[in-house]
């Protein structure tokens, strides 16, 4: 069973799991970044560019995730430097330290509540304040605005735009224009809205284009997303805060469980192909390069 609620830090979310379902279910990307914790370990996940499988037996896990680009702050690492990983917190600081923090998880009532004590710790002491402009990027990039027309809104250059979203989303401004429409479209297809519809709110060229980009980013079909068979949960913390307007604030963070949209499996046959991958979106990357 997975429940969450809005954290006190704001556009962060408190959340934990217990292991009584047996099923694995994939997280799918979001932009975001979690702090975690699982039988006496600290852990950081970072910035997905594709599905998350876990592995092992299942077991309870608590966690606070962060609003987009906010975590690198507070936790002293790039994104890029996390990406498509989860990492043991002693990796990023003193062992001293984390055994500290892992003491104080323990000893709480609950350890999601301790999580986020510690990220409001976090947050009260950093010497930098959340930076304004990524709440904007963020807001741009769901709206739809090309990639070019957002640097511009924020008055700074394309390439000074992907060096700064790579420190703060682990990713460049593209790929992170693609996840999010991703969410997008998910939330409006649970929503009940056609397909089709879906497709052309979003941003896609077309339904089959919707179908695609779901396989390659959710590693599913449409149909075994939102029928959920291979998801339960859409992480949608960026989406939800920002899409169709919503203030940036802890209230405005919806969570999707699935399956709700009955029978939408069924509705995907019309003239769709949706075993078929999209190309790579491929954008430069100068954290990997050489």
């Amino acid at each position: 069973m997975y429940e969450e609620r809005p954290s006190r830090l704001t556009g962060a979310v408190v959340w934990h799991r217990t292991p009584e379902d047996p099923a694995v279910r994939p997280v799918l990307p979001d932009g975001c970044m979690d702090l975690l914790y699982s039988e006496g370990r600290l852990l950081v996940a970072g910035p997905d560019t594709r599905a998350y499988v876990p592995g092992g037996p299942p077991r309870a896990w608590a966690g606070i995730r962060f609003f987009p680009g906010t975590a690198p702050t507070l936790l002293g690492v790039p994104a890029h430097e996390l990406r498509d990983a989860r990492v043991e917190l002693t990796d990023l600081w003193p062992a001293a330290r984390v055994r500290r923090l892992r003491d104080r998880v323990e000893a709480a009532p609950a350890p999601g509540a301790a999580l986020e004590g510690i990220a409001l710790d976090l947050a009260a002491r950093s010497a930098a304040a959340p930076d304004p402009l990524l709440h904007r990027l963020v807001e741009c990039l769901d709206a739809g605005s090309p990639v070019a027309a957002t640097a511009a809104e924020l008055g700074i250059g394309t390439r000074q735009l992907h060096r700064r979203c790579l420190t703060a989303f682990g990713y460049g401004p593209k790929t992170l224009a693609r996840i999010l429409r991703l969410q997008r479209a998910l939330t409006l297809a649970r929503s009940g809205v056609p397909f089709a519809e879906t497709a052309a709110r979003s941003g896609y060229a077309d339904q089959p284009h919707f179908a695609r980009d779901v396989r390659e980013l959710a590693g599913a079909t449409l149909g075994e997303l939102l029928s959920g068979q291979r998801c339960e949960q859409v992480d949608a913390v960026a989406v939800g805060i920002v899409h169709g307007g919503v203030p940036l604030a802890p209230e405005g963070v919806p969570r999707l469980q699935l399956p709700v949209v009955p029978g939408a499996h069924e509705i995907l046959v019309h003239g769709v192909d949706l075993g078929r991958r999209a190309a790579p979106e491929g954008e430069p990357d100068p954290a990997r390069a050489g």
